[in-house]
């Protein structure tokens, strides 16, 4: 690894193992679980028509100079900016990305990455009998008010995502990738066809593709900039950390459109799983965080063979939750193999104990205590990944990139200059005005504690 030099550094072992890896990453909880609830809440289709230009005009410039920092460095975000020459300030991307993204927001995903494998478990036993009852509700408050649970589940997934990153970049993440990727498709293929064969299912698609601009709000605007923005895995640390792995004949702009094309089209896809059935059901689509474990879990137990279906969908979570907690371990792994010139065994072992530990507090906290400043700690550490240190990292990395950087990130998007790049122009224009102003409006409209 790159804690002797740069050339000994590992790679991706494949182009197509590399866009799984990353696409992975990028889908996640907040493709399955996040954007649908956000299109129930701000009117169906109308969000979905925002979100795809935000992605487009914003995440996808971002995302590839990210990329670009990433490779030219051969480093992991904290020590790249560094190996770039860059100034030492610029640093500061990499410490934000590497707290918010392998330690912070881990310590608190995996506390909800413990929930899919108890919802996995209980599709197949008290989940939907309760749910047919109308106590789906119930059933969640009771599971993530019992401390003892919420911990073991959350360690359960944790140790889960050390064992496939001991595996390294070729034979861990990379292989879990090529399995999981096409795995989670598939059972969102079935889920989907479920859902769009149900009777009355024609008014959730219509909810769904068919877009009503007079439901446009100031809010829609704002969740669709965020929902794009954060489930990209941009601010992270994770697309500079990927970058490093990446060989020098990656074309880079054609890898961030894979990966942006394929956690969009993730996240299209569960809300045509999803709507069908919950208006079919006669269910409120616009239930919030609880559509996916309160919601739909009522919608299950009134489909035939409802308990197979409710498994699949939350192995899909589980499935979405694991890329994602994988790729955020990598960046506090490869920091510590960088910082401490440890390997990667001792690395991964010790990183992930202290993972576990800053994430108890979350999972206490959903029965109650502790709070910080009369928020939940779960909520609060959620804040503070993506309210302040996302998009203040991202904002500067924004800024290097285009003011401080350009020449040389042009130079890595094009492979010094051996391929063409007829968007330059346009990417230039977004990654220096578009995509920082909209991240400086995503931080100033978003620090309501």
């Amino acid at each position: 690894m790159s804690d002797r030099n740069a050339s000994d550094r590992e790679h991706w072992g494949s182009r197509m193992g590399f866009i799984l890896a990353a696409a992975g990453s990028a889908i996640g909880l907040g493709n399955i679980w996040r954007f649908p609830y956000l299109v129930g809440k701000n009117g169906g289709a109308a969000f979905v028509v925002i979100y795809l230009i935000i992605t487009v005009f914003i995440g996808l410039p971002v995302m590839m100079a990210e990329f670009a920092i990433g490779r030219a460095a051969q480093r992991s975000p904290v020590a790249a900016f560094g190996a770039i020459g860059a100034h030492p300030f610029w640093s500061l991307i990499g410490w934000m990305g590497t707290l918010a993204g392998g330690f912070f927001t881990l310590s608190f995903y995996n506390v909800v990455g413990g929930w899919t494998i108890k919802y996995m478990i209980e599709s197949l036993s008290v989940l939907l009998p309760l749910a047919a009852d109308g106590k789906s509700g119930d059933f969640f408050n009771a599971f993530i008010g019992n401390s003892y649970q919420v911990v073991f589940f959350q360690v359960v997934f944790m140790a889960l995502t050390t064992l496939i990153v001991l595996g390294g970049i070729g034979k861990g993440i990379e292989r879990a990738c090529k399995v999981l990727m096409p795995a989670l498709f598939a059972i969102l293929i079935i889920l989907i066809f479920r859902s769009v064969t149900l009777p009355g299912a024609e008014v959730g698609i219509n909810f769904y593709l068919k877009p009503d601009l007079s439901k446009l709000t100031g809010e829609t605007l704002l969740d669709a900039l965020g929902q794009s923005f954060f489930s990209l895995s941009l601010g992270l640390g994770i697309m500079i950390t990927y970058g490093s792995y990446i060989g020098r004949e990656e074309r880079l702009p054609s890898s961030a459109v894979w990966t942006a094309s394929l956690d969009t089209l993730i996240a299209l896809l569960a809300g045509l799983a999803i709507f069908p059935a919950v208006f079919a059901m006669g269910l409120e689509p616009g239930q919030g965080a609880g559509l996916s474990f309160v919601t739909l879990p009522a919608v299950f137990a009134k489909m035939p063979a409802g308990m197979v279906f409710s498994f699949l969908f939350f192995m899909l979570l589980f499935f979405a939750a694991i890329t994602s907690s994988m790729s955020l371990m990598e960046v506090a792994t490869a920091f510590g193999i960088e910082k401490f010139k440890w390997g990667r065994a001792k690395t991964v072992c010790v990183m992930g104990v202290v993972i576990v530990l800053l994430g108890v507090p979350s999972a206490l906290s959903l029965a109650g205590a502790p709070q910080i400043a009369g928020k939940a700690f779960f909520d609060a550490v959620e804040y503070l990944c993506n309210n302040v240190l996302l998009p203040v990292g991202s904002f500067l990395a924004c800024l290097f990139v285009g003011w401080m950087w350009l020449p040389q990130a042009c130079s890595e998007l094009t492979n010094e200059g051996k391929l063409a790049f007829p968007w330059m122009k346009a990417w230039i224009w977004c990654v220096r005005v578009v995509a920082p102003i909209a991240i400086a409006y995503i931080f100033v409209t978003g620090l309501k504690w």
